[in-house]
């Protein structure tokens, strides 16, 4: 015979529903006789204080910490935002300014370029900007853009600045390659302005770290030439046109045979910086 298994007592459990029926009986009830009886409150109150408003009281605490941290992370997003804006406006302004820079380098080298077109009115012109010099601080040798198919030829002067640049040596359809009268394969002849003494001008890049070129074969009996005076293309030049600006003396002395003098010239043009040139549409021959 199997013996008897006895079942654990189940626990009696009171659903929830009606412990919150009798709760909630439990305060209309006391509502009711406080308010017919009219009970002092001040017990009532004492627990009150002691137990309803410190849990009032963190309520409000973490309330006001959400609320502050929710601000706090409002005005962060809205400075984000803010500082977003700002930046692109710094962006825009910056490229803005560069590009009114840019305008106002290049207006200034187009001003310059006219007033050098109505100096050498006498003569036609067009305008050519570099796209390509030969490495190094100068500019030896540079090419422009314009070429054959826009009338230029080899041999034609090259203007910028305050003068005389240099010449065409060669020439494709669409460029053409400029010498400048700096290199040290380049001579002018030229005479002084004011006296109209003939000497040679003479290319010389070495010379041109210090900032100026050489001249020589200035006769010894040009009594009157003296350290300042401006020098330009001589008349009997066959390539360059006459009455070119081409610098100023900054240097001068007896050579050692006593016959001629020689020194140095700053020279009229920037040669570190040339960016946009003129080119006289003829050539020394077709004038002649």
């Amino acid at each position: 015979m199997s013996p008897l298994v006895r079942r654990p007592e189940e626990k009696y459990k009171l659903p929830t529903k009606y412990w919150l029926l009798i709760l909630s009986a439990f305060s209309v009830i006391l509502m009711l006789v406080t308010f017919v009886f009219d009970l002092p409150l001040k017990p009532l109150n004492e627990v009150v204080s002691y137990t309803v408003v410190p849990l009032q009281k963190g309520i409000s605490i973490v309330g006001e910490n959400l609320y502050s941290k929710k601000e706090l992370l409002k005005q962060v997003n809205e400075l984000v935002e803010k500082n977003n804006e700002l930046t692109k406006q710094v962006n825009d302004l910056t490229i803005e300014n560069s590009k009114l820079l840019q305008d106002k380098i290049e207006l200034n080298s187009l001003q310059k370029l006219y007033q050098l077109d109505q100096t050498y009115s006498d003569y036609p012109k067009t305008g050519a900007r570099v796209i390509s010099a030969s490495t190094g601080n100068w500019f030896s040798t540079f090419i422009i853009d314009k070429g054959s198919k826009d009338g230029l030829e080899i041999g034609m002067n090259v203007l910028a600045d305050g003068g005389l640049v240099g010449r065409i040596t060669e020439v494709g359809s669409n460029w053409s390659r400029v010498l400048s009268i700096i290199d040290d394969t380049s001579n002018v002849s030229c005479m002084v302005l004011t006296t109209n003494d003939h000497l040679m001008v003479s290319g010389s890049l070495s010379t041109m770290e210090n900032g100026y070129i050489t001249f020589n074969q200035l006769s010894e009996n040009a009594k009157n030439v003296e350290v300042g005076d401006k020098i330009v293309t001589s008349n009997i030049s066959d390539v360059y046109f006459p009455g070119i600006q081409v610098g100023n003396i900054s240097y001068m002395e007896k050579d050692s045979n006593h016959l001629s003098i020689s020194g140095y010239i700053t020279p009229s043009v920037n040669f570190e910086h040339i960016s946009e040139v003129l080119v006289i549409t003829k050539v020394k021959a077709d004038l002649e």
